[in-house]
C-alpha cells in the first residue's frame, strides 16, 4: 500500500462544482483507462461516459482527488 507523502487524506469533489469540459475529460479519461468489456456486448464510449454520469449523479460512483500523487479516480459505493 502506498503511503501518502504529506499524510493529507483523498477529497471527494461534487461533480456539480466541475465545469462541463472537466468532468468530461474526468470521464473519458477513466473510460480509456478502463480497457476492454469483457461482458457479452461491447458498450461504446459515449455510452460509458452517460451510464458513468448517472451514476455520479445518484450517488453511486465518488469522484476522488488524491492530493500526494495529484490523480483523480472515480470510486464506486460499496
Amino acid at each position: 500500500m502506498l503511503e501518502s507523502k504529506n499524510n493529507e487524506e483523498p477529497i471527494e469533489i461534487d461533480a456539480k462544482l466541475l465545469s462541463e469540459e472537466v468532468l468530461v475529460e474526468i470521464l473519458e479519461n477513466f473510460i480509456l483507462r478502463e480497457g476492454t468489456d469483457y461482458g457479452l456486448f461491447e458498450v461504446a464510449a459515449d455510452k460509458k461516459l452517460e451510464q458513468i454520469r448517472k451514476q455520479i449523479n445518484r450517488g453511486v460512483v465518488k469522484i476522488i482527488f488524491d492530493q500526494s500523487t495529484e490523480t483523480v479516480s472515480l470510486l464506486a459505493e460499496r
